[in-house]
């Protein structure tokens, strides 16, 4: 188990996972501002397979604003990512803990904050089955 995120694995397909967990964000009020095809990425790049796996930059603008306003880089460890990969013939997701990636920068005012949006991310993983 990471401390840095959760994670766990489902009997679905990866398109299904990636559906499911992007559907579970937007419910819980974040948008997906980037999505990084990792198989795609290391063929065009490297000209190597690779397995299915995705990076969705998961975003909340209301809680992006408050935490901005609060630290101003803190961009550099926005948005909150969440991966969806196979593993063993099953599909992976695994969403960050903010609590962990906020623990590094030194703004008390950004660990509720950090706490709030974890609750969310969390909520929407748990709603992946």
């Amino acid at each position: 188990m990471i401390k840095y995120g959760f994670t766990k694995e489902l009997d679905m397909s990866f398109d299904g996972a990636v559906e499911a967990i992007t559907a579970a964000l937007k419910k819980e009020g974040f948008g997906i501002l980037t999505k990084i095809d990792v198989k795609e990425k290391f063929k065009e790049k490297l000209g190597i397979d690779f397995r299915n796996y995705v990076i969705l930059g998961a975003c909340s603008p209301a809680h992006a604003h408050k935490a901005i306003q609060a630290e101003e880089n803190i961009g550099l460890l926005l948005p909150c990512n969440v991966i969806v990969y196979e593993k063993g013939g099953k599909t992976a997701v695994s969403v960050i803990k903010p609590s962990v990636a906020m623990g590094s920068v030194e703004n008390e005012s950004l660990r509720p904050l950090a706490l709030e949006v974890e609750t969310l991310l969390k909520r929407a993983f748990d709603a992946v089955v």
